[in-house]
């Protein structure tokens, strides 16, 4: 396969600044839309949590159930702790969110995602950078990224929990009382779905894969490590796909329940 070469630095431009490239092609598309799909889910998040003395917004009651907006889950507590200091705000979700935000934070395809688009570190191949020395994840606050493998624990846990709001989800009032008869409203599938992109992503990330396999030389000795492996490997494959339609299907899920909770959308009941 031919390939061409686009120095960064030429006779053009010999001390290359910020931006400057002699690339033709539109390198900078890529890290627009990523600073701008970011920028999108992080003002929808911090709006959805600011909100969270808003009328029970992030909790939709129905008939012998209820919908949780995964941002809030598990929801610890409905009050501001006695403990917490007077002076500062609380949101329910800074006792829980700092888990699955730190799994994303750390993530080897978030991190060259953001690095990119946000930090332009660097903003895109053979382009000029907005500072000459190189740094590296050695020195805080990014010494933080080697906890990865850690956040990871974390974001499986919380799959499980998000997995048992969407089957709680399924039960509605009944003969026997609030909770004891199954059902399926527009918010049961809604919320089934989201534990399965979160799955997606997560058992698709790169620590994972080495937690199943990485540590084994030869996997052909171990038939169902290597199946467990290969089917790692195929999540990884789309790693940045699901990425991105996990976190913002979490965003619908709350946008969904949050619409429902004020009476703006209705939650049709299937079955």
């Amino acid at each position: 396969m031919s390939s061409i070469d686009v120095p960064l630095k030429s006779g053009r431009f010999p001390t290359a600044k910020f931006g400057q490239t002699q690339r033709k092609d539109k390198w900078w598309l890529e890290p627009l839309l990523v600073f701008l799909g970011y920028a999108l889910f992080i003002v929808y998040a911090n709006y959805a949590i600011i909100n969270y003395n808003c009328g029970d917004r992030y909790c939709f009651e129905v008939p012998g159930t209820s919908y949780l907006s995964p941002m809030f889950s598990p929801l610890l507590t409905r009050e501001v702790p006695t403990w917490w200091p007077s002076f500062a705000p609380f949101f329910g979700t800074m006792l829980i969110l700092w888990a699955p935000l730190g799994f994303r934070f750390t993530c080897y395809y978030y991190r060259g995602a953001y690095y990119k688009a946000w930090w332009a570190d660097p903003i895109s191949c053979a382009v000029g950078e907005p500072r000459k020395s190189y740094w590296g994840e050695r020195k805080w606050p990014l010494l933080i990224q080697n906890a990865h493998r850690y956040f990871l624990y974390f974001a499986i846990l919380f799959i499980f929990i998000l997995a048992y709001d969407a089957w709680k989800g399924l039960w509605f009032d009944g003969p026997n009382g609030p909770g004891t008869q199954f059902g399926i409203g527009v918010g049961s599938l809604v919320m089934i779905v989201n534990p399965i992109l979160l799955g997606m992503y997560t058992f698709g990330c790169h620590s994972f894969r080495h937690l199943v396999g990485g540590r084994k030389d030869v996997l052909s000795t171990s038939p169902v490590r290597k199946s467990c492996y290969d089917c790692v490997s195929g999540l990884n494959r789309k790693h940045m796909l699901w990425a991105w339609i996990s976190m913002f299907y979490v965003g619908f899920v709350d946008l969904y329940i949050r619409l429902c909770a004020m009476h703006i959308w209705t939650d049709w009941r299937i079955l």
